[in-house]
């Protein structure tokens, strides 16, 4: 849908349109919401934030990204979940929406039957598990081809689990030697781990990159390097299937067969009082940000809302920077306090035998890059931030939150958003098989100027489809534009 107010509403930087240029709620669109933990002497402070992906050869297209935020979960005031999903392939948004569903109903009946507090990563095993028995038996979900990463954090009184499936990702900021330090609380399960990547291949699946299926590398290296070329991916032995570039999912019935699973690992820490808050978030900002970058941008807000409209600016310009796309991007904030400071989270963890100073305590206004309404309005993006609650403690409104490119932004300056609302006779592909160097993009070690046709084999077409189909792309700053099948 279109953006009711008619503009952006990411934050703009004072001075630049009407009330400090804030968009609706005041906070790019962020939804805020509070809970305590009584049983800890906690209070959590959390902000939700999610926001359509552009994509300028698909202008309808939905976001596939879901997110969940439950309060006093199963009734208990010491529990709180948070979870993000992140959907891929045709069916993505239906497989993210079903999962949303179905995982915190098998969790609440795990804490009704005790198992939950009993033994929480052996519930969350089987919660994970069983959705996606579900979502293969649902008769309105077709998981073929299709499925969704999961990331869900529980906060159980003093205590946190983080379950995940996937490449969406949660991190703490840990208050350490006078710095915010990012602890990772999920592993990105991809074939670039070895582990990952001897357990699939155990099951009989080949792992290549694109290059490789398409014989312009050594089918047997295994020297990939992250965010250059395509990822390796999953391949079947016998075809060009599922090609996902992670390893496990929910969903995804076809690659299951060559090892792609749902069980999820499991991480669980104790909160201290150095953990200052916590960060849960699909891949659309991860993808060119590290754990440590997403941890110092949120360490410079005192308000959790303003930290996920700056990570989400932040993530989507980057985006823009290496394609002509972006992905979904959503994202929870959790600031943790004692329940006895008033202060803003982690105002009360000064590391008093250190130079740094305390965290957070003030706001340092940061350069947002401001997205404005442009001419190619079919492509303004929306997503309505949707949040299950089950206490007053969560957000009572839920706004939408979008944001589309400045008018001087390359892409319009170009054309190249213009001319994707024009009926053409060419097809779109992620290019998964470019790199940028110097302004020159390399397909298979040929040079060519940046956002030029590419002549494309019968393979590549394929491979390349198999990736559109899997909705697990990582590709560089151009498309790989190739003739139409007749």
């Amino acid at each position: 849908m279109g953006c009711a107010q008619g503009k952006c509403c990411l934050p703009r930087p004072p001075g630049r349109g009407s009330g400090g240029g804030r968009g609706p709620g005041g906070h790019g669109g962020a939804a805020l919401g509070r809970a305590d933990v009584p049983g800890a002497g906690l209070v959590l402070e959390y902000a939700t934030l999610a926001v359509a992906g552009l994509y300028p050869d698909s202008p309808a297209r939905e976001s596939q990204d879901a997110h969940l935020v439950a309060t006093r979960f199963a009734g208990d005031p010491n529990l709180h979940l948070f979870a993000v999903f992140d959907g891929h392939g045709a069916a993505g948004a239906a497989c993210a929406g079903f999962a949303r569903e179905a995982l915190p109903r098998l969790l609440a009946a795990a804490a009704g039957a005790g198992s939950l507090a009993a033994d929480p990563v052996a519930a969350f095993r089987e919660a994970m598990m069983g959705a996606n028995a579900e979502m293969h038996a649902a008769a309105g979900v077709d998981d073929s081809m299709s499925g969704t990463t999961a990331v869900a954090a529980l906060v159980a009184g003093g205590a946190l689990h983080v379950a995940n499936v996937g490449d969406s990702r949660a991190v703490a900021g840990v208050w350490r030697a006078g710095r915010v330090i990012a602890e990772d609380l999920s592993w990105d399960q991809t074939p670039f781990r070895a582990d990952e990547r001897a357990r699939v291949k155990a099951c009989g699946a080949r792992v290549m990159s694109v290059e490789q299926v398409e014989g312009m590398r050594d089918p047997e290296s295994e020297g990939w390097v992250p965010d250059e070329g395509d990822p390796p991916r999953v391949w079947a032995r016998d075809g060009l299937y599922p090609g996902t570039a992670f390893t496990r999912s929910l969903g995804d019935l076809a690659a299951e067969a060559v090892g792609v699973i749902a069980e999820p690992e499991v991480k669980s820490v104790d909160i201290t009082p150095a953990h200052l808050f916590f960060v849960v978030a699909s891949d659309g900002v991860f993808e060119f940000l590290s754990s440590q970058e997403v941890v110092d941008m949120v360490a410079m807000y005192q308000d959790p809302r303003d930290a996920c409209s700056a990570i989400a600016a932040e993530s989507y310009k980057l985006w823009l920077e290496h394609e002509n796309r972006t992905d979904d991007i959503t994202i929870i904030i959790l600031h943790i306090r004692d329940s006895e400071n008033s202060g803003p989270a982690g105002s009360d963890k000064v590391d008093f035998g250190s130079t740094g100073a305390s965290i957070a305590v003030h706001t340092i206004q940061s350069e947002i890059p401001v997205f404005v309404p442009s001419e190619a309005s079919h492509l303004n993006r929306c997503a309505a931030t949707e949040i299950q609650s089950s206490s007053s403690g969560s957000p009572t409104e839920r706004s939408l939150s979008c944001v589309v490119p400045s008018p001087t932004h390359p892409l319009l300056a170009h054309g190249r958003i213009a001319d994707a609302s024009k009926p053409v006779q060419t097809k779109y592909y992620p290019s998964s098989l470019l790199l940028k160097s110097g302004g020159v993009c390399k397909l298979n070690g040929e040079k060519r100027p940046c956002h030029t046709p590419w002549p494309s084999s019968g393979a590549t077409e394929r491979a390349m489809d198999v990736m559109l189909v899997s909705g697990k792309s990582r590709c560089c700053s151009c498309f790989l534009r190739a003739p139409a099948a007749n």
